[in-house]
């Protein structure tokens, strides 16, 4: 079984260096593609992405310093659109966005899932088309959702009975005629970390379908002659690499399809399967492939659907993490390299938890390599940690460095383009760091880092 399907950091153990596999020298410059972005290498030495040798991006943008490979990111979102032709992938938002990411899927004619109103700015502000938006959160306010309504969203997905009521009140008082999905917790269970799984009853997300309130929001959505149910939506978890879970899901939405069908007469056109797709981090990891997760997924709905003797409905998929977060890399500058004796040498670095909370908040791995020249010295167990005032600030947790390792010397920690600079907070008052494209040998800020006068600004 692959250790997607474990809790984020259960197969990673506190261990001593002489319980570790042993690495050769060799082994710890090498960059493997199925983690580090695919346009990534060494050249003379050091780690070049996109053409660029991170040196220069240090030097120039300085650290720490998200670095995005736009190559990679932009093949990742053609693969989705290719693998699932016929189909409507969206990507979510959440993983990471800014302006130059929504040109990307745009330039690639992908959707875009939003789940707030900032992130909804941020699409209309470089002319994303509202009808390839859907509008999700647990909690929108009313100003969300009349912003939406306004501009004209293709979907919003429902998550409460009080939001029915909401939007069904403003569509009414605007004169518009939403589209809308039902959020629905179906009860399958993504074994995953706590905080990334979605579709168990007891926590904040959708409606339940074991408890027949998923059934009583389509009634009530029906009921709303301003509102137009097209759909149900699920979404179980995130760090998938199977299709088991899937097909649970599946077949319990398709039983509520039949229900809504017996009892209203009405037949939904549309599926909306979630994203939560599995990437790479460390070391034996793997991938899923897409275009067999694609068959696959068509594959359960048509089934399912076929089976229950309802027309197959519209499949939509939503990709973040899978598109963004194998395509960035985040650089550090060794600050301090601290040898605890017999157990590990601690590495800190000039970030830390402000700028990647993951190993934080759901005890996610890494991997890191010394990124501004080669070693041939021995592997080291090292802890690379940052420079806040909490011993969980740790960036990764374990892993092999060179033993010359020393100040000055580069990092790059590799998968960190989804949710690390979504995430990434000023605590201690650090600023947040730029985020640069690479393509081509040519590098660009796609996000400004932040300054002391940013810190500043709106204190009084």
């Amino acid at each position: 079984m692959s250790r997607f399907a474990h809790p984020a950091g259960d197969r990673h153990a506190e261990m001593l260096p002489h319980e570790r596999p042993p690495l050769a020298p060799a082994d710890l410059n090498r960059i493997n593609h199925a983690i580090w972005p695919r346009t990534s290498t060494r050249t003379d030495g050091a780690l070049t992405i996109g053409g660029v040798d991170v040196r220069d991006l240090a030097e120039q943008y300085g650290t720490p310093l998200y670095v995005v490979d736009e190559d990679d990111v932009r093949s990742r979102m053609r693969e989705y659109a290719t693998a699932f032709a016929g189909s409507d992938v969206h990507y979510a938002g959440k993983a990471f966005l800014c302006k130059e990411i929504v040109r990307w899927l745009m330039d690639e004619d992908l959707g875009l899932d939003v789940a707030s109103g900032g992130e909804l700015a941020v699409a209309l502000s470089v002319g994303f088309p509202p009808s390839r938006i859907t509008l999700h959160g647990n909690n929108k306010s009313a100003a969300e959702l009349r912003r939406a309504l306004e501009v004209g969203v293709g979907h919003v997905v429902v998550d409460s009975f009080e939001e029915i009521a909401r939007l069904g009140y403003f569509a009414e008082q605007m004169d518009v005629r939403p589209r809308v999905m039902v959020r629905v917790t179906t009860g399958v269970e993504a074994h995953t970390h706590e905080f990334i799984a979605t579709a168990h009853d007891d926590q904040k997300f959708g409606l339940s379908l074991n408890t027949g309130a998923a059934a009583e929001a389509v009634r009530r959505i029906l009921a709303l002659p301003q509102l137009e149910l097209v759909g149900l939506h699920s979404h179980i978890g995130s760090q998938i690499v199977d299709t088991a879970g899937f097909e649970v899901a599946a077949t319990r939405l398709a039983t509520l399809l039949v229900q809504i069908k017996d009892e209203h007469g009405v037949v939904l056109p549309e599926l909306d399967l979630g994203g939560g797709y599995g990437i790479a981090y460390v070391e034996g990891d793997v991938a899923p492939d897409i275009k067999v997760i694609a068959d696959a997924l068509r594959e359960i709905v048509e089934k399912v659907c076929t089976s229950s003797g309802l027309p197959v409905p519209r499949l939509t998929v939503e990709p973040g993490r899978a598109i963004v977060g194998p395509g960035g890399v985040t650089l550090y500058e060794v600050g301090t390299v601290k040898d605890v004796e017999g157990l590990r040498t601690y590495v800190s670095v000039d970030g830390g938890m402000s700028d990647n909370a993951r190993t934080a908040l759901y005890g996610a791995e890494y991997t890191t390599v010394l990124a501004s020249r080669e070693s041939d010295a021995a592997p080291m167990l090292s802890r690379v940690v940052g420079k806040h005032c909490e011993s969980g600030d740790i960036v990764v947790r374990d892993h092999y460095l060179p033993a010359d390792l020393a100040p000055g010397d580069l990092l790059a920690v590799a998968a960190t383009g989804a949710y690390c600079r979504s995430l990434a907070s000023n605590y201690n008052y650090l600023p947040k760091p730029a985020v640069v494209a690479v393509s081509g040998g040519r590098a660009r800020v796609i996000v400004q880092g932040e300054t002391e006068d940013d810190l500043l600004r709106g204190q009084l």
